[in-house]
């Protein structure tokens, strides 16, 4: 069951004080806060994505660069300013701004 995020509504119809309700995802959304009553609506939030595509799992995917060569991506890290080395997959070993790729180089 997931947590659903609820805000108070005032008086005047501006959002007020927001809390969390955990609830099944059939249940009716809430129209009163359960504890004083008042008025309430359901806040859309983003959600969250778990598994191969989170950041926490690209973040670690990404740095495995035995990986990435496997999978036919290239690498390069900042080495200095303008100056980027070749960590993972084909292509020049390294790449400078005074000394631009060529099309024969890729």
């Amino acid at each position: 069951m997931p947590f659903y995020i609820y805000e108070v509504i005032d008086e005047n119809g501006q959002p007020g004080e927001q809390f969390e309700v955990f609830q099944k995802i059939s249940d009716e959304p809430l129209t009163k806060h359960p504890e004083t009553g008042v008025p309430v609506q359901k806040v859309i939030t983003g959600c969250f994505i778990g598994g191969t595509w989170s950041d926490t799992a690209m973040k670690k995917n990404s740095s495995d660069n035995k990986k990435l060569d496997k999978m036919g991506f290239t690498k390069y890290v900042k080495a200095g300013d303008g100056y980027y080395e070749k960590r993972a997959g084909k292509g020049p070993d390294v790449i400078h701004k005074d000394n631009p790729i060529q099309p024969k180089d890729l």
